[in-house]
């Protein structure tokens, strides 16, 4: 089952606080959740795939975060170190978001869980509406985080969220 992916607007004043209250979401509902600033993002499959190789290497003990969801933002940001990393979650102040909540493994049963994360999520401070994040990547953010040149993309037809997923993949061949 994909993670599911709460597209929004937050307004955060104390990052730590927030913070704290997705972890205690997280606990509380028996998922992962991993706030990404949107302009990161390259699209829906960027974080999915990332969530896949995140899982493969918790399995075979080849993680380097000891927590799922920071696990998941290496992979999602193509990186192995997790302070380069945290530049793709969300900061202080108003951020376009993307929140991943998902739960490994889970049952039709525990569908629940996840819809009671997200219910949570929308019901904390700090999210200020649900907004499409995903329709419109902001290409500049994402060739310059993610080391795509302009050149690198001529000589392509691919998508910019496919060079960015081949990226999410080098990390995996790089280990």
């Amino acid at each position: 089952m994909d993670p599911e992916l709460l597209e929004c607007r937050l307004a955060v004043d104390d990052l730590d606080a927030f913070v704290t209250d997705l972890g205690e979401i997280s606990e509380r509902h028996g998922v992962t959740i991993q706030a990404f600033d949107a302009r990161y993002v390259a699209g829906q499959q960027h974080l999915q795939r990332a969530a896949q190789f995140a899982d493969r290497a918790l399995e075979r003990g080849e993680n380097v975060a000891r927590d799922r969801a920071v696990e998941i933002l290496l992979y999602a940001a193509g990186r192995r170190q997790i302070d380069q990393a945290l530049e793709m979650g969300v900061s202080q102040g108003e951020t376009r978001a993307v929140i991943l909540i998902d739960h490994a493994g889970s049952t039709e049963n525990e569908r629940g869980d996840l819809e009671a994360a997200r219910e949570a999520i929308t019901d904390l401070e700090s999210f200020v509406e649900s907004e499409l994040t995903l329709d419109d990547p902001d290409e500049e953010t994402l060739q310059s985080f993610f080391d795509i040149t302009d050149a690198e993309r001529a000589a392509t037809d691919a998508s910019l969220e496919a060079l960015v997923r081949e990226r999410v993949a080098l990390l995996e061949v790089q280990k």
